[in-house]
């Protein structure tokens, strides 16, 4: 084991020499439509990225993004619409808007992922919206639970009134 130091780090990974940078690569690149080798990986990890970050990662990753005018405006947009997938709702109808306007633009081997990313956030979205709707019938329950209560208290004073009246000579 002595000297391994010395060794070329794929010799000890059993990789070629030529497989190595490629998969580095692949795992360093920002998400592009240009390396067909490692569309998949980086769009992947971009998306894992994305659900892992938080509200500083996803604020800087879009100014970024602003400032990336080498790229395309579809593969700007969709990578916008994959960090905004994981913000908050308002950030969830702008990424669902995102990915239905420039998937079309997007490689043929990356649609299926675009497109499983957005009904999976079109399926959050209406989660989302079910149960703002539970929430506002159960305030309105609450609300009417309340005024029938008032009523029933108002009932039971005026049926105590009556029996007072009848028992009094």
């Amino acid at each position: 084991m002595s000297g391994c130091q010395y060794l070329p780090e794929n010799a000890m990974l059993g990789t070629e020499p030529e497989e190595a940078p490629q998969s580095v690569a692949c795992r360093a690149a920002e998400p592009t439509f240009e390396n067909e080798a490692c569309l998949l990986p980086s769009w992947v990890a971009y998306g894992l990225a994305s659900q892992r970050g938080d509200s500083d990662w996803r604020s800087k990753t879009l100014n970024e993004l602003d400032s990336a005018y080498d790229r395309s405006e579809a593969e700007r947009e969709l990578a916008r619409a994959v960090a905004l997938s994981w913000g908050n709702e308002r950030e969830w109808r702008q990424a669902a808007e995102l990915y239905q306007q420039h998937t079309h633009a997007a490689p043929a081997d990356l649609q299926p992922l675009l497109l499983y990313w957005r009904n999976e956030l079109e399926g959050r979205r209406s989660l989302a919206n079910q149960s703002t709707n539970v929430r506002a019938q159960v305030a309105t329950l609450q609300r009417e639970k309340a005024e029938l209560s008032e009523k029933l208290e108002a009932l039971t004073a005026i049926e105590q009134n009556m029996n007072l009246r009848q028992q009094s000579p």
